[in-house]
Parts: C-alpha cells; structure tokens; sequence
C-alpha cells in the first residue's frame, strides 16, 4: 500500500491534480463501504484469542504488508498460540479437528464414489467437457438404480411374497372373450426360441415379473396389516415420476448457480478462456498438449464467429436476401427429412403390427424389432444429412451447433411420440379412418372390450414391449459401432497413409450428440416404466456397460473435438433436454392412467374401468378420521394458508436474490475500478519517463 501512495504523492507533484483527485474519490469510496486497511502496529492478539487461528490468518492477509513480514509475524502467532490455555485455544483445536474429519469423510466418500479414478483420468486427458457427459451418465445410472430400489421395494418384493398367500379380486363379469390372455407357449420349444424370446420379450418373458400383465391384482388384508398391490403399483410409478422431477431441478439449480457465479456470457469470452481456461489438474505432456489444442481450438471458433458477423456486416442488400432465402430453403429442406421420418416410422410400426402375428421365427423378430430399426436409422441419417445442409445455411459455430441440436432433439423425441401414437390408435382404435386395414370385427371388439383385444389381449404389455425392444437395440447399436465402425476406422486411419483415410481422420468425441443419445434412451425408459417395472434396473445395466464402450471409445480411438460447445450451457440445455423428455414421458402415463381401459385379462388394474379408479375406491375404504384429514388438505381452509405462506417464502427468496444480486453488481464495480486504478498508474508512470529522459541521465551520470 506504501508504494501506492507513494506513486500517487509523485504524481501529484508533476502536476496530475484532476486524475490523483478522481483516483483518491475512488480509493475513498472504496474504504467507505469496504474498510479492511488497519494500522500496521495493531494489537491482534485479543482477536486471536476469542476467534483462533482462522482469525489470525485472515487479519494476516488483510494487512498491506510484504510476504516476510506476513511471514515473519504468522511464525510469530504460531509460537504462542500453544501456550495459551484460553477458550481460543479450545475454540482453535475444535476447529481444526472438524475440518480435518470433513476432509477424511470427503476422501472416504471419494473412494467409494462410482468411477471417481475413471472420470478424473478423463478430465485430466481430454478436459472438462468430455468429463461432463460421463459425469451426466454417472447421474443417470445412480437414478436408475434408486429408482429400481424404489419400485423393487414397494411393488417387485411385495408381488413375489403375497402372490400365494392373497385373495385375488373376483374378476369383472363382462364378456368372456375379454379375458382371454394366454401368453405361455404350448408344446416343445426350438432352443433358439428362448434367444429371439430373449431379444423381443416374448414367450418365457412376457409372462414374468419383467412385464405388467403378470403382476395380479393381490389385495392383502390382516387385522394386522393390510397391502394393496394395485395402488402401491400406481403410486410407486407416480413416486418415481416426482423423485426423478426433483433430482432434475436440484441438478439444474446447482448448474445455474455455477453459471450466475461465473458471469454466464456477460464476462468476456477471451479474458475467461485467457485467466480461467488452463486445467492446473492436467498431468503429463500428452495432457498438457490435448489441454493446448483445446484451448486454441477454442479461440479458433471464437475469431470465427467475429470474422462471420464482420462479413455477415459488410454483405449488401442482395447478398443478404440470397443468403436469407438459402437458409428458408434449406429449412424447409430439413423439415421435410423429418417429416419423412416421422412418416417412415408410423408406417413401420403399422405394418410391424399387423404382420407380427402372421410371422415366425426369424421373420417375426425383424418385424418386431421394425420400428426400433426405423427410429435408430433415421436418428443417424438425418443428423448427418442436416449437418451438410448446415455447411450451406453459413451459421456461426456456435449457432450451428445449437442448430444441429435442436433438430436432434426434435427428431429423437418426436420420433418416440410417434410410435406411441400409432400403438394407441390402433389399441384404441380411434384411429379407425386412418388405418383402413381395421375390420369390422375388431371394431366389435373394440365396442366389447373397449380396446382392441383381439390384436392386444394385454396391450400394457405390448406397450412394455416396444420400451423394453428400443432400449435393447440401442445398447446392441452402441456395441455394434464400437466393434465395426469405431475399431476398424481407427486402424485404417493408422496403417494407411492414402488422402481418404487423412482426409477422414480419427473420429471426434462429440459430448452434445452422446449427451442426446442418453436423454432418448432415459425418455424411453421413463415412457415403459409403467408397463415394464423392471425397466430401470435394465437401463442401468446398459448405462454401465455404455459407460465402459465409451471409455475404450474415447482413449483408443477419439482424438478432441475441433468445435467445442460452452460447457455451462451445454449442461443445462442438456438439463432441460432431459426434462422435456420427462414432460413427454408424463404425458403419456397420465394418458395411460386416465383415460385408456386397462386390460381385462392381465395386470392388477383388470377390474377397473381406468387406472385411476382404484384412488378413490381406496380413499373411501379408509377409517371416517383418515378421509376427514384428508378432505381437510384438499378443502380451501388448509390451501389458503398455504398459498399464503408459499408466497411470502417466495417474496422472500426473491428479495434475497435480489440483494445477491446487488452485492455481484457493487462487487463487479468495484473490481472494473481497481482495473482502471492500475491502468491509471501505468499511464501516468509511462507519461513520468517521458517527461524526464535528462533528470535519469544525471543520475547515471
């Protein structure tokens, strides 16, 4: 601080008075509202004694000394601090014993954290953004296994232990034909069977715990105790619909906190990747030197999206409407791919259906697996098809990725909703001008049963079905392009030295693409839970194994990405990817729970005319005090006060965000002017040289 003023009292004596009076308005301003300078003689000892060592060390570092001073006097402290018998010195040890059990119960936790060694090896070597999507599979694999505990706890153990020893519900007494469902094969089976059974969920499989139309409609009652398997069943999928909800939100609140704390897009890009863009946890050359190439790539896309907006600002009026009616057409030109694809899908899946039950064998498992061939094709074509169009549209890097996002995205998604359109138009047979190939008997079906038995006896399971053919053929597409695309790309890349195999090159590890790949195969999971309860505990199998092709992937055959993508956004855009996926997933259980008729042959739902039904069925068979509590909850004496006092929590996290905020702003003032203190000073050290060159040469003279 000493040589600061004293630079200042020098300038003030050339005759800088206007400056060293706007820099000493400053510097008072700043001790007004921030007085951490204190006399260098101060007693500290008193505020040791009460506060410890952590107080000490603070009022050290808050002082303007040199580093041997802060040294000498912390040496100092130290040497008496023992001697003390005082409540600081108690206060010091209970401090010091605390942080160090944090630190041993972080290091324990590290230990047994699922693939810590693993994920910092690949933070190490290719960065934090390829870090981040093992990190967000990490995520899905531990919500798919609780979520297995969940449903496992509540509906798989309790269906095994009371299936024997419960009643049953007398089944509904409509039309007989209704409650033919017979699943098990009669007579010998070829041995591959058990195998095409295996990869379609039929036969052996179909009737199993795997699927909803095995579990009954078993309601335990006891003087004792008392179970209702068909309301745990709904209830535990609406509890694992709200568990999954809120470690969403927590995860994006805590992505969105690190974002408001960083700055978001309002710090300058060059100054965060040039003072917070070097890994110091990089290890070796080879990490060091994938760390360089990163870091220059980065700046590389960043100059240019400068050099586009320069050139899209010098364009002239034609050029602009050429270049504008070159991107609607190729707009319209991606909208048409997917609608084509949409188009192939609802196709297939209505010709998967209706030839699924004339074909056998061989045949019968590809027209079963035909939709999930369709979606998987379509979800790889299209993406490679809209990234030429792309090359033409002549959008920045970054708004070419979003682009190519949002059109993944849209297509994976879509595609899914799709397919479970058709599968209820034609269970439900609403759609019965639209699929011409309906007859009039299964119309009568139809009006009988209130759902088209007679192709879908038990069509929950079918439905589980479909869920359970798409995740499997992902995980078998996954290890199938790792073994005979992956592999073999990489060895012709290293022994050939023609142009083509140059030109090709290694592939890239491109985190958006993989990210998406694992929100559509979680949305497909969410969609079957609940009509294959064992679903999750199969995602997080194939999330595991995914985990270990994408590590083999990514060490032997990925070199870095060229374009990165804003690891903050990308994290939360993948966030609210995996929410809308969510939404999507909801909406076609509550669909399913409320207005689709559940099968009258399977299932724990078979006497009910909705789901749903078995809700208020249970409520109105509770004791007179339970339902009179609960009429209380839902009445307008209990949701007024509440509404009330959920808007004076949120009156007052808003004000203290708020007064965050404000505290980020004065913070951020005040840094930009200690900023343009010390470029003041440089400036009027610079003008000191200049003005006396002859005072220096007397000097040396």
């Amino acid at each position: 601080m000493k040589p600061l003023l004293f630079c200042i009292q020098t300038l003030a004596g050339h005759g800088y008075l206007t400056d060293q009076e706007s820099l000493r308005l400053r510097r008072v301003s700043s001790r007004t509202s921030s007085p951490i300078y204190h006399d260098v003689n101060r007693s500290t000892s008193s505020a040791e004694d009460d506060k410890g060592g952590s107080e000490l060390n603070r009022e050290i570092r808050s002082n303007p000394w040199h580093m041997a001073q802060k040294r000498t006097k912390w040496l100092e402290k130290q040497k008496q601090v023992p001697a003390q018998f005082s409540g600081g010195s108690w206060k010091h040890k209970r401090t010091k014993y605390v942080r160090q059990f944090k630190s041993n119960v972080r290091e324990l936790l590290y230990f047994f954290s699922l693939w810590g060694k693993s994920l910092q090896k690949i933070g190490g070597n290719f960065g934090g953004g390829v870090q981040s999507y093992f990190f967000f599979l990490r995520f899905l694999v531990v919500l798919n296994f609780v979520s297995f505990l969940l449903i496992g706890g509540f509906v798989l153990i309790p269906s095994i232990v009371f299936r024997s020893v419960g009643t049953n519900v007398a089944r509904n007494t409509g039309e007989e034909a209704c409650l033919k469902y017979d699943p098990n094969p009669e007579g010998l089976v070829v041995f591959y069977e058990f195998f095409l059974d295996l990869l379609s969920g039929t036969g052996f499989m179909e009737y199993s715990y795997m699927f909803y139309g095995y579990y009954n409609n078993t309601m335990m009652e006891d003087r004792s105790f008392s179970y209702n398997i068909p309301l745990a069943y709904l209830f535990t999928a609406v509890f694992y619909f709200a568990f999954c909800l809120i470690c969403i939100i927590v995860r994006m609140g805590k992505v969105a906190r690190v974002a408001v704390t960083t700055g978001g897009s309002d710090v300058s890009n060059y100054s965060r990747i040039v003072f917070t863009g070097w890994d110091y946890g990089c290890l070796g050359s080879k990490a060091t030197s994938l760390k360089q190439r990163n870091i220059y790539y980065r700046l590389q896309v960043d100059l240019e999206e400068e050099r586009l907006q320069m050139h899209a600002a010098s364009l002239s009026l034609c050029n602009k409407i050429t270049l504008y009616s070159l991107r609607v057409l190729m707009f319209l030109v991606a909208v048409g791919l997917l609608v084509a694809t949409f188009f192939a899908i609802l196709k297939a899946t209505i010709f998967s259906q209706e030839q699924n039950s004339k074909a056998e064998g061989i045949l019968a498992l590809f027209y079963e697996y035909l939709p999930s061939i369709v979606i998987t094709a379509g979800n790889f074509l299209v993406p490679l098809l809209c990234d030429q169009l792309a090359l033409i549209e002549k959008y920045s890097p970054s708004a070419t990725v979003v682009l190519a996002l949002l059109r993944a995205v849209i297509l994976r998604l879509v595609s899914l909703a799709i397919l479970l359109y058709t599968l209820w138009g034609q269970i439900t047979c609403h759609g019965n001008t639209f699929y011409r190939n309906i007859t009039e008997s299964n119309m009568t079906d139809c009006d009988l049963c209130q759902y088209n038995h007679s192709a879908y006896p038990c069509w929950e399971t079918n439905v589980g079905q479909e869920m359970y053919k798409l995740t499997l053929f992902d995980l078998l597409v996954n290890i199938a392009v790792l073994v005979l695309v992956e592999f073999p790309r990489r060895i012709v890349v290293d022994n050939w030295s023609c142009k083509l195999s140059q030109l090709v090159g290694r592939q890239e590890f491109g985190v958006p693409s993989n990210v998406l790949g694992l929100v559509y195969g979680q949305t497909v999971v969410w969609t079957g839970a609940l009509f294959c309860p064992l679903l999750p505990l199969i995602n997080t199998v194939k999330f595991v194994i995914i985990f270990y092709c994408k590590k083999i992937t990514l060490f032997n055959n990925c070199r870095p990405a060229l374009r990165t993508f804003r690891s903050t956004t990308s994290t939360f855009f993948f966030l609210a990817v995996l929410l809308f996926g969510w939404i999507l997933a909801l909406v076609v259980m509550i669909y399913s729970v409320a207005v689709i008729h559940p099968s009258q042959a399977c299932g724990p739902f078979r006497v009910f005319p909705n789901m749903w039904q078995i809700v208020p069925n249970s409520f109105y068979s509770l004791s007179r005090v339970t339902q009179d509590f609960l009429f209380f909850i839902g009445s307008q004496a209990f949701s007024i006060p509440l509404f009330a006092l959920s808007c004076v929590v949120m009156c007052y996290v808003i004000a203290l965000a708020s007064i965050y905020g404000k505290s980020v702003t004065m913070l951020r003032a005040q840094l930009k002017l200690a900023a343009q203190d010390k470029q003041f000073l440089v400036k009027q050290i610079k003008k000191m040289k200049h003005l006396t060159p002859q005072n220096n040469e007397g000097e040396q003279d």
